[in-house]
């Protein structure tokens, strides 16, 4: 996944995606192009938050939306929502989430991640510091973005979550292993 968003570049071959611009190839492709790519069309959630010291959950929040040109107080009204709707208790929406536990920085990633639809969503297990409620309005959120259109290809720690929107699952489990519960899926 990390070659697809290009944090690690390919040594050889070609990935191609299928952009509102035409085919790039994201082996090749300009840093420039990835960089737009990143914030038009491919969204990629990790199970940590890389939050900046002073800056409120919900600014970080609605950040996304106030770059693709929300009114500040509609990023911020959208933000407020997902947040709540992740169970970020609204005591904290003011607060900096550098302060907070890993899994309420969890629900903090996944608002922000998923507040502005994407053409691509890649998942790195998404759901590791999950409560179950959590994890219930993430599969919600998943399910209206596959309607919508999102394609989306993710690991997942608790795969039996997804199973329901599953389109295809990988196995890339060494056959001499022992399975584990980690199942690399594309939704």
């Amino acid at each position: 996944m990390r070659t697809l968003y290009r944090s690690y570049l390919a040594q050889d071959g070609e990935i191609l995606f299928y952009s509102d611009h035409g085919a790039i190839d994201l082996v090749r492709a300009a840093d420039v192009d990835i960089t737009h790519l990143r914030r038009t069309e491919i969204g990629f959630v990790t199970q940590f938050l890389t939050a900046r010291p002073r800056v409120s959950a919900e600014a970080l929040v609605a950040e996304p939306l106030r770059l693709a040109g929300y009114s500040a107080e509609d990023a911020l009204r959208q933000a407020r929502h997902w947040l709540s709707a992740f169970g970020v208790k609204e005591a904290l929406w003011a607060a900096y989430p550098t302060t907070f536990s890993g899994g309420e920085q969890q629900k903090v990633n996944l608002a922000r991640a998923l507040i502005l639809p994407q053409r691509l969503l890649l998942l790195d297990e998404p759901t590791a510091s999950l409560d179950v409620a959590a994890r219930a309005a993430l599969v919600r959120r998943l399910a209206d973005l596959k309607a919508q259109g999102t394609a989306m290809i993710g690991v997942f720690h608790h795969p039996g979550d997804v199973a329901a929107l599953i389109d295809r699952e990988i196995d890339l489990t060494p056959d001499a292993a022992p399975q584990e519960d980690r199942h690399d899926v594309a939704l």
